[in-house]
């Protein structure tokens, strides 16, 4: 089964293509799926090495003034509200909760990845909120309510299986030591969760096209742009502290599903496209990742 791993997530992509309208059917069990991914991942970190670097803070603010400096450059060159919102959601949207599956394939180091995806989570709690109290349709919503409504959607995804890992390791240790034993299942569990969410994004694209074809367009253009840039500049900025896989993952890979709930919620809708593009692009990348370094094995 290892030698055909590469090949799972290119045929996750073609199949959630091809099937879109049955895969989207089953999109109800992804947060399931996600929730068996990040216990098996929590179970196999050491929590007591789990700290803030130097990495974690230039990749929030990264985040924080690109998403906010490319909004305000687009709005001053006169491209459209949805174009400029797809960009600030794009490159805000925190971090996928499942990172830790492909960056530990690829060689990244656990802790630094499990780390990042806990603080980028917590900070785009507080960061957007901000945001949208001067950009979107949610404006007069007062902060802490926006606020705590982003963190119950980051929190919940991410604090239970954390608490739950750490229940484990300090009151059953066999049955944390059970899980670290099977981590290698969260590949393909991810590939599963994979599957369902590129049905509902295709899905989600045909939905909103009709009659904005040249609005969906520029922000896939958009989308494409700035996921190369961000698994780039993540990757060089990774590099300068000895983990370019961490650095390129961390401000790469996006929780698309996160990022289209925001947009829909507190921006234009037709926003929310820019992530379902950046989906399919991020996922192609990782794709291209895992061949590459299966066939180096």
């Amino acid at each position: 089964m290892q030698k055909y791993r590469s090949y799972i997530l290119p045929a996750a992509i073609i199949l959630g293509l091809l099937l879109h309208k049955y895969c989207a059917m089953f999109s109800f069990l992804v947060p399931y799926i996600i929730f068996s991914i990040l216990l098996l991942t929590f179970s196999a970190v050491d929590i007591k090495k789990l700290s803030m670097s130097r990495l974690d803070i230039w990749l929030m603010l990264f985040q924080i003034t690109v998403s906010l400096g490319s909004y305000l450059i687009l709005k001053w060159l006169g491209a459209g509200s949805i174009i400029a919102e797809g960009v600030l959601i794009g490159v805000l949207c925190p971090v996928a909760s499942s990172v830790a599956v492909i960056s530990c394939m690829l060689g990244a180091n656990r802790e630094t990845v499990t780390a990042y995806t806990i603080i980028g989570n917590l900070m785009v709690a507080v960061v957007a909120p901000i945001y949208f109290s001067f950009i979107g349709n949610q404006q007069d919503m007062p902060f802490l309510e926006s606020f705590w409504m982003i963190l119950k959607r980051v929190g919940v995804v991410l604090g239970i299986p954390f608490f739950a890992a750490w229940m484990l390791e300090v009151w059953w240790p066999k049955g944390s030591d059970f899980l670290r034993r099977y981590k290698g299942l969260s590949f393909y569990l991810w590939s599963l969760a994979l599957l369902f969410t590129l049905g509902q994004t295709i899905d989600f694209i045909f939905l909103h096209g009709e009659g904005n074809w040249s609005s969906i367009l520029w922000l896939g253009v958009a989308s494409l742009l700035f996921c190369v840039i961000q698994f780039g500049f993540g990757r060089w900025l990774g590099s300068k502290y000895g983990d370019k896989i961490s650095g390129g993952q961390l401000l790469g890979q996006k929780n698309t599903a996160m990022g289209i709930w925001m947009a829909n919620y507190y921006l234009t809708p037709l926003a929310s496209v820019f992530m379902a593009f950046y989906s399919v692009f991020q996922n192609v990348w990782n794709s291209w990742q895992m061949w590459r370094v299966g066939k180096e094995e």
